[in-house]
């Protein structure tokens, strides 16, 4: 155990995880955050016969998949279940209900009892978690009775439930924790976090790393990463905060994005704090002219309307990740080359925050070398942590502290203010720093904004002419 762990272990002991266990063969089918909630709970209670504690969980109660039926009969043989899955309830008015969805057995039309709904609220946006259901067959008799035909649940009821995700933590125990800790000291504590060895990355390639948590911290950001693969870029995402949507590819839809019309539904830039789309050269709409128009009304202030939805408003920041090809010296060919016909619009490149280059980013290959070992935030309490940062903000201290220099659009000011804004918050929590340490972030932030600027000179020279965007710290 090296300095830094100690000094983790001492400030933050309740909330912090051996990094490198969460990579045992008995946890690798669970998202990062249950893995490492089970391995915090267990580990500390035995630190001996741990592994096969969380051995028999993971197998008893988080079946593939494919054993689907299997579980089902189960439930049907005993009468009762438990099982890990991110169980979400639905609220049914007219039928004066709530609906619960497992998706782990595809099911979307079980039930749940109001005193778990009332206990965890959270559960009507989703909530992983260890489940009791209940095989309730005189439910489906008592409906039947009163002459009804069809039967519109499945009678299975969630009874009792233990969250995975950290409901009592203490924002202000955090920021009071960061105090103890140097800047270096504690960007090497959340590259550790993240699941990866700072040793191995460079001063620069750590920043890199910690601005793809902007999105995660700050409302309303969007951000693009274009780097090649194996570099973590949908990883991180995936596995660091359980407040994100992933679109790997494939065709989206203004239903599932913004709003359901038929089934009165919000989609997921109004439900999560990230919505990812990976691989974006991939990526397809059902409707494109819709969907990149209310992309482009959202990307400006949160808001967003469909049909008899009217004037919604939404913190989600959008994230949009694609791999390039590398040569000597940087990408192979132009970045626009990279991207979708649908992002190939001057309006909707100019509504991005910042390019961060990924192609800076060494490749992730061996475990050994690149992954995290010794202690890190646990990563169901670090994402707790970043969701909660969101409601402060840190825009009038980054207008106080930084002057922009240069041809400056209202665009791209405000840009470079929301980058600092949720960079600040990662690495100044408790609000005191050194100015000198500044310059570097401020210059990263801006460069990041100037790679958006160069796309658009190189998309439509004589409507975005070139431009140095610069930045200056106050003494």
């Amino acid at each position: 155990m090296d300095l830094l762990d100690e000094k983790v272990l001492r400030v933050f002991e309740e909330v912090v995880v051996e990094k490198s266990l969460a990579r045992l063969d008995v946890v690798s089918r669970l998202p990062r955050f249950i893995a490492e909630y089970l391995i915090s709970k267990y580990y500390r209670r035995d630190p001996v016969g741990w592994v096969d504690t969380v051995a028999k969980i993971v197998r008893e109660y988080y079946p593939d998949p494919r054993e689907k039926d299997r579980v089902l009969s189960r439930a049907k043989r005993d009468g009762r279940i438990t099982l890990i899955d991110e169980y979400k309830v639905v609220v049914d008015l007219k039928r004066n209900r709530y609906y619960l969805h497992i998706p782990n057995l595809q099911i979307y039309d079980a039930l749940v009892s109001d005193a778990v709904v009332e206990r965890y609220e959270r559960i009507l946006s989703g909530l992983w978690g260890i489940g009791v259901l209940e095989y309730r067959p005189e439910i489906v008799r008592a409906f039947s009775s009163r002459g009804k035909d069809k039967i519109p649940f499945t009678p299975l009821i969630l009874v009792d439930f233990e969250p995975f995700q950290v409901y009592n933590i203490d924002l202000g125990s955090f920021i009071d924790g960061r105090s103890c800790f140097t800047t270096d000291e504690w960007i090497d504590l959340l590259i550790k976090s993240i699941g990866l060895n700072p040793q191995v990355y460079s001063v620069r390639q750590k920043l890199l790393l910690l601005f793809r948590l902007v999105p995660l911290v700050e409302a309303n950001v969007n951000l693009m990463e274009l780097g090649p693969r194996a570099t973590g870029k949908t990883y991180l995402y995936r596995n660091i905060s359980y407040y994100t949507r992933i679109y790997a590819g494939g065709t989206i839809s203004a239903a599932t994005l913004f709003y359901h019309a038929r089934l009165r539904v919000l989609g997921d830039i109004g439900t999560k704090d990230v919505v990812v789309f990976d691989e974006i050269a991939k990526v397809r709409f059902t409707n494109p002219d819709e969907m990149v128009a209310k992309l482009k009304d959202y990307m400006v202030d949160g808001h967003f309307e469909r049909g008899l939805l009217k004037r919604a408003h939404s913190d989600c920041s959008l994230v949009f990740v694609g791999n390039v090809e590398l040569e000597m010296g940087g990408v192979l060919g132009s970045i626009l080359d990279y991207l979708p016909s649908f992002m190939r619009d001057t309006a909707l490149v100019d509504r991005v925050h910042g390019l961060l280059p990924g192609w800076e980013l060494p490749k992730i290959q061996r475990s050994e070398l690149h992954l995290a070992k010794g202690y890190g935030f646990a990563a169901d309490y670090l994402s707790e942590i970043l969701h909660r940062l969101r409601s402060h903000s840190f825009e009038a201290l980054v207008s106080e502290i930084f002057e922009f220099i240069g041809d400056y659009t209202i665009r791209d000011e405000k840009a470079v203010r929301k980058l600092l804004s949720g960079f600040m918050k990662l690495l100044y929590p408790h609000g005191e720093f050194d100015r000198s340490e500044l310059e570097r972030i401020a210059r990263l932030a801006v460069e990041l904004r100037q790679y958006i600027a160069d796309m658009l000179s190189d998309m439509a020279p004589h409507e975005f002419p070139r431009k140095v965007l610069e930045v200056r710290v106050h003494g």
